[in-house]
């Protein structure tokens, strides 16, 4: 009996998490400090104006991975949290799901350059790009802090609540930004949401589905 307790792998009982989690917390600080103001540039590209050209520190490439790994990670963990259901809670499952984040953001980037290049949109996409990924570290930094509290709550229920609504965070205010940038015309509006749901609800939800599969899989 004590030896099949002890087998059983959940968010409370596999020290993974714990050391994962600090390990993201860690690539954020790090982020941070080889990029001084990448986060403060977060919170700014909420509040000044879409077309201001992005005059902080320059960009490193160190900077910039360390913050993605940071937010990969803590999306990645919030997936595992969220379609955990009893069985399956294991580092391989989490690598598994932050493997199709990283795909799918892949896929995201991919499309977004052919758009650009149909469209024309070079003399925007630079700074879209810029307020996209803003937006997105601001959505993980919220992320983190509930991904930490449902480590030990353990309820998937609970979990899913909290996501969703950093989500649908993240979606009005990516909706509100996109629409002070391109819409100039109500046919653009048309635009923007079929670009919306195609680009951001459709990949959400298939990730979702997808690491439910894949968390039962490994």
């Amino acid at each position: 009996m004590g030896e099949g307790i002890a087998h059983i792998i959940s968010p409370l009982s596999a020290p993974w998490c714990g050391w994962t989690m600090l390990v993201l917390m860690l690539c954020a600080i790090l982020s941070e400090w080889t990029q001084p103001g990448i986060i403060t540039q977060a919170y700014e590209s909420l509040i000044v104006h879409t077309e201001r050209t992005y005059k902080g520190s320059p960009n490193t490439f160190l900077g910039q991975f360390l913050m993605a790994l940071f937010r990969i990670g803590t999306i990645g963990m919030a997936l595992c949290l969220c379609v955990y259901q009893g069985t399956g809670f294991s580092f391989t499952a989490f690598a598994g799901i932050c493997g199709l984040v990283v795909a799918l953001l892949l896929v995201k980037m991919l499309v977004n350059v052919v758009i650009n290049y149909t469209f024309a949109l070079s003399n925007r996409f630079g700074n879209a790009y810029e307020i996209y990924a803003d937006i997105t570290t601001l959505a993980v930094l919220a992320l983190y802090p509930i991904v930490l509290v449902m480590l030990r709550v353990d309820n998937p229920e609970i979990t899913r609540w909290g996501a969703g609504v950093v989500a649908l965070l993240f979606l009005g205010v990516w909706i509100y930004r996109s629409m002070r940038m391109y819409v100039v015309s109500p046919l653009a509006v048309v635009y923007l949401a079929l670009y919306i749901g195609t680009l951001e609800v459709l990949p959400m939800a298939s990730l979702y589905v997808l690491s439910d599969k894949m968390i039962a899989i490994l």
